[in-house]
């Protein structure tokens, strides 16, 4: 069984290491650990002052609003803050930048983003606010496309995950074994 990757910025620490460094976390990124820091507070920030678009969008999203698919508000992504991730299906959903810095901006964390196997959906406040529901059409057709995991093989799709059969786990007769209360009950 092939281990499925998480989108996250931070590499696991290793197992019965419960408190693994900031530095350990941010190296997959290659993100210094005092950036990782205020990254962390201005994402925190921006989830409790959120624009009106992102208001409107998240009453959508949320609670697995849009086809059963978890979202997360202000989510830190190397040296990015997206808007809104959906970490099993490596989408991304990003709102405003209509101004031409933030246009630049927002193309190369867009490049970075890409590179790692993230894809991007970006709508314009004005989008978002005056047609929800064009928004979340687009969304859910992003999420209903089987895409390409890094380090995989090819496309993943939901129903290629192979049935796992239950077995007694090399006992014989299967299942769990009898005890000697059980002996009356099962036959």
């Amino acid at each position: 069984m092939s281990v499925r990757p998480k989108l996250t910025v931070a590499a696991e620490a290793p197992a019965g290491e419960a408190g693994a460094s900031t530095a350990d976390k941010t190296r997959g990124w290659n993100i210094s650990p005092a950036r990782a820091e205020k990254l962390k507070e201005r994402a925190r920030d921006m989830r409790r002052n959120p624009t009106e678009a992102e208001v409107v969008l998240w009453d959508r999203l949320k609670d697995k609003g849009v086809g059963g698919f978890s979202f997360a508000r202000q989510v830190v992504m190397g040296s990015a803050i997206v808007d809104f991730a959906c970490r099993s299906r490596w989408l991304v959903v990003e709102t405003g930048g209509e101004s031409e810095a933030e246009a630049t901006r927002n193309a190369l964390s867009d490049r970075k983003l890409t590179e790692v196997g993230v894809r991007v959906l970006r709508f314009s406040d004005a989008q978002i606010i005056g047609d929800i529901e064009a928004v979340v059409a687009a969304i859910l057709e992003e999420l209903s496309k089987p895409f390409e995991r890094p380090g995989s093989a090819g496309p993943r799709r939901d129903d290629a995950r192979p049935h796992r059969e239950r077995s007694g786990r090399g006992r014989p007769g299967g299942g769990r074994p009898q005890r000697p209360y059980d002996a009356g009950k099962r036959q």
